[in-house]
């Protein structure tokens, strides 16, 4: 090997790892940030910088000043009720519509197909004046439940990663069951949907993620205090006077720890769903 081959090497060597320093140091500054601004006072966080540390890291004031002002007992309770149903909508829906679209080939078939496939590359807010006005007709504006039935309709991803699974899955199993007898409700739950858990993990972490921390939907279908969810709680602390930060940013680690458990707890699952979802066929 020369030298000039040597010194590309330990070139690429270096770029390679200060790009990654550099990237790891704006994706943790602002979390950082925001943990050090979380257990500073108001007067502290006013005469003092973002990355001076509090004077004690034991003062929980800001903590309980946003649970209780933010009203955040009840917004993660409407957030797990949403996520709840939401997410178990979705992947009951768009599974059973993705085998529908695979496995029964109709007049329309590749249309409907295409037909998602263009509706997933529209801005889901651009669609949100022609949905408000339909959801305003129905009257399940304000209503917990009409923003869950609005959340579940727009799935059109989870529809997508469906249809690439069920591609990969033969028919020959459907056809070897209903010869046997079993019916197109029972080929789908009892034999194909167990074999779709990479694509449920999937659906799950988009979904759920998502679900979780939309604020402008949420905003905009639930406008009673009371029902507020995690993402809309945090606007509490802001107002046409100023933002409180330190209180968004005690309110923003609450909001990250149920969150931060979860995949502690389920990341083996978690990264299982992810390589099985990237290595189909």
């Amino acid at each position: 090997m020369t030298a000039g081959m040597h010194i590309r090497k330990y070139l690429f060597i270096f770029v390679k790892y200060a790009s990654m320093l550099v990237m790891s140091f704006v994706s943790l500054l602002p979390v950082v940030s925001c943990v050090i601004t979380a257990f500073k006072s108001v007067e502290e966080y006013n005469n003092t910088n973002v990355m001076t540390l509090p004077q004690s890291w034991l003062n929980l004031d800001n903590f309980v000043e946003a649970w209780l002002k933010a009203n955040m007992g009840t917004a993660f309770l409407n957030s797990a009720m949403v996520l709840v149903v939401v997410l178990a909508g979705s992947i009951l829906f768009s599974s059973m519509l993705a085998y529908v679209l695979d496995r029964f080939k109709f007049r329309g078939n590749a249309l409907i197909k295409n037909l998602f496939m263009f509706a997933s590359l529209i801005p889901g807010i651009a669609m949100q004046v022609s949905v408000y006005e339909i959801m305003y007709n129905l009257g399940l504006i304000n209503h917990i439940y009409g923003y869950m039935i609005v959340m579940m309709g727009s799935d059109i991803i989870s529809v997508m990663i469906f249809l690439q699974f069920f591609e990969n899955l033969s028919s020959s199993m459907d056809e070897s069951a209903i010869i046997d007898g079993c019916s197109y409700f029972g080929v789908f739950f009892k034999i194909l949907l167990p074999l779709l858990k990479p694509a449920i993990m999937t659906v799950l972490i988009l979904k759920g993620v998502g679900t979780y921390n939309e604020y402008y939907m949420a905003k905009l279908y639930l406008q009673s205090k009371e029902l507020v969810t995690v993402a809309t709680s945090l606007y509490s602390f802001t107002g046409p006077l100023g933002n409180q930060y330190n209180y968004i940013c005690a309110g923003v680690i609450i909001t990250m720890l149920p969150a931060l458990i979860l995949f502690l707890i389920f990341q083996k699952q978690v990264y299982g769903g992810l390589a099985a979802g990237a290595v189909k066929g």
